[in-house]
This record gives structure tokens, sequence and C-alpha cells, in this order.
């Protein structure tokens, strides 16, 4: 009977040892990390005509005083013959932020075989803050100098082009609208204006949440390249319907 009384209170005790350690309220810590990815059907035109496979990954990580964020692009495409489209995007942004805002370094890589320019490197530094912040809106506007590498797609008239350089300044902005609790609207407004070149790409997306984790998106990429090589058109548009996981 003593043992039973000793061990009941023995119990009780590391009960309230356990309960003193873990409070109520304790919730784990979030990681910070997110990831997204996404594939499906993808449909070309401007200087690609086709319909083909493409791919997306979004790693995000974020604390109090950093956010970095990677961003890797991939289309394929294909006929009976041959390989009609191949394209690479990496995005690569590292966000330091202040009280006012956030201070960016952000680097950017696009290799297109059958594109206007098959080489196409930015990197570019400056200054973003978010014009609105609530639930359903937020809104983030930046704008910097930036240096640009780009090689040209050869053509008959000029098979064998020599690779330019400029120094540019780039601005955006980047909207997202909650339309309601599973489903929202994305917009991201990309200039960029330098002395020999400037370009304008406009990134929209409409994601439904099918499940928890699993979403349909539907994505268009347009892009308007002021001085491209003979032959080739000035405007690029790609269109997605997408399957989208998301990791968190």
């Amino acid at each position: 009977m003593i043992n039973k009384r000793i061990l009941s209170i023995g119990c009780l005790l590391l009960s309230f040892q356990t309960q003193a350690l873990v409070p109520p309220q304790y919730q784990e810590p979030a990681t910070g990390l997110t990831a997204e990815v996404e594939a499906g059907l993808q449909l070309n035109t401007g200087n690609t005509q086709s319909t083909s496979f493409n791919g997306r990954t979004r790693l995000i990580y974020d604390t109090k005083k950093a956010k970095q964020e990677a961003l890797l692009k991939a289309y394929f495409a294909s006929d009976s013959e041959k390989t009609t489209a191949e394209k690479y995007d990496v995005q690569l942004q590292s966000n330091y932020k202040v009280d006012s805002g956030y201070f960016f370094g952000r680097g950017e890589g696009t290799w297109d075989e059958f594109g206007s320019y098959t080489r196409l490197y930015t990197g570019s530094v400056g200054y973003g803050f978010d014009a609105i912040s609530s639930y359903a809106t937020k809104l983030k506007l930046e704008i910097g100098p930036g240096y640009q590498y780009s090689l040209a797609k050869a053509t008959t008239t000029e098979p064998d082009p020599d690779a330019n350089t400029d120094v540019i300044v780039r601005a955006a902005a980047k909207f997202e609208q909650r339309i309601h609790e599973y489903s929202s609207f994305t917009a991201d407004l990309t200039a960029e204006t330098g002395q020999n070149n400037s370009a304008v790409t406009l990134d929209m997306g409409y994601k439904n949440i099918l499940f928890q984790d699993l979403a349909f998106k539907v994505g268009m990429n347009v892009k308007y390249t002021e001085v491209v090589p003979d032959g080739t058109e000035q405007v690029d548009t790609v269109t997605t319907f997408n399957l989208l996981y998301t990791f968190q």
C-alpha cells in the first residue's frame, strides 16, 4: 500500500516537472524555410513555337534580419525530329532587412538556345520596401543599379556575334492579392533600362489550392526586349499549367 502511494506521488511530481519545462502555450519554432516545386504543360509563342514540359523550384529562407531566395526554372521541348526549346533560368536574391525596408543583392542567369539572346547574365544591388502589406494585399517595390552581359543569337547576317555589356537600372514591382482562402493572384513587373538595350518582363500567376500543400497554378511570362537580332522577335511569351507542391 505504501509503495503504491509513493509511486503515485512520484508520478504526480514528474507530471508537474514536465509541465514546468514545457509551458502550455509552447510551439515548435518555425524553421523559416519554404520550398515550392511545380511542373506541368507549357505553351510557347514568339521565338519558340512548341508545347512542352516545364519545371520550377523556389526556395525561401526568411529570418528576422535577412531573407534568401533562390529560383530555378527549366523549359524543354522537342518534336519528332529535334529539340525545339531548351531554356534555363536561375535567380538568386539576398535581402538584408532594415526598419524602413531592405537592401538587396541579386544575380540572374539565363541560358536559352532558341531565344533572341542565348546567354544573359545580370547582377544588381539596390533598395526595396513594402508599399502595401496586409493579409489580403502585398506590394513590394525595388530599384537599384546593375550590370548586364548578353550574347545574341547567331544569325545569317551575324554568324559570330560579339557579347555586349551594359550598365542598367533595374526597377521591380511585386504584387500579391489573396482572392479568398484557397486562391491568390501574383504579378511581378520588372524593367531593366540600359544605354544599349532595355527590357520589360511581366510574370503573372493564379494559384488555387486543391489540398493542404497541393495547388493548381496557371502562369504567364511576357518579356519585351527593345533591341533583338535580325530574324528574331521582340516579344516572348510562356504560358504554363502546373501542379505545385509546397514544403514548409
